[in-house]
């Protein structure tokens, strides 16, 4: 792969790109131009308008095609690549039965006030997301989803009870960063409670960049498009890794 790249549109490195935005505008020309000029402080140059279109009386929207001159340095590019292999859900159990010798506890979850439990029912509920099945599909895995709006302390005091092995929690609303001070809040009340016996804490949700889990004090963060079978695999190799730092004093 080379180091450095440009975007491709009609020829290989010509730096063409298409973007889309609306802007508070009516339709019109004044509108295309007002677009125009967009593009060009975005560094589009030269711009086309190739597509716009009225929303209501004061808003349009656009799409526009124009080349930069920008250059993508894959050196520079920091992301959390998957570090461990995908396993199908026989694999999975097989693992968990062999190496726990009991069933693994997930315990999931929207907390604070978010109620959009859309990401979390996609990887817990059996019917699961992308043609996956969720993990309550799998046979090994006991599920236990609280559904929305669960508190931070009820979090705990219910993870405690099941004695999960891992708690998954879902954050779609981000106004304010409340996904970020929310997730802080449930990952310090875990510590506090339980020390270095916390279960495993993921976070999930659109907004989110995986690399922020550190910043968050979880031990992984899933964004938009994770499937089941992703989740399913890290909690084998993620557990795998936890009960083998017990044994040899260790941390995950």
């Amino acid at each position: 792969m080379k180091r450095h790249i440009r975007p491709y549109g009609d020829t290989t490195g010509d730096g063409m790109i298409q973007t889309s935005f609306t802007l508070p505008v009516p339709h019109g020309p004044r509108a295309d131009g007002a677009a125009l000029q967009l593009a060009n402080k975005m560094g589009m140059d030269p711009a086309m308008v190739v597509h716009s279109k009225p929303i209501g009386p004061d808003f349009t929207f656009f799409v526009v095609y124009g080349s930069v001159k920008h250059i993508v340095d894959m050196d520079e590019i920091r992301v959390v690549e998957r570090e461990y292999p995908l396993l199908s859900p026989s694999e999975v159990n097989s693992t968990v039965k062999k190496s726990l010798r009991r069933k693994m506890v997930i315990v999931g979850g929207c907390i604070g006030t978010d109620a959009h439990t859309v990401g979390i029912d996609a990887i817990l509920n059996i019917k699961g997301f992308a043609g996956e099945k969720g993990l309550e599909y799998y046979r090994e895995l006991r599920v236990v989803n609280l559904g929305a709006q669960v508190s931070v302390p009820d979090l705990v005091k219910r993870s405690r009870a099941e004695k999960a092995d891992a708690v998954l929690i879902s954050q779609v609303v981000t106004q304010r960063d409340a996904h970020i001070h929310n997730t802080q809040e449930m990952s310090a009340a875990f510590r506090e409670a339980m020390g270095d016996k916390r279960p495993l804490l993921i976070a999930g949700g659109p907004r989110f960049d995986p690399l922020m889990a550190g910043e968050l004090g979880v031990d992984r963060v899933f964004g938009r498009g994770t499937t089941p079978g992703e989740v399913a695999s890290f909690l084998v190799h993620a557990l795998g890794n936890k009960t083998l730092g017990q044994k040899t004093g260790a941390g995950v």
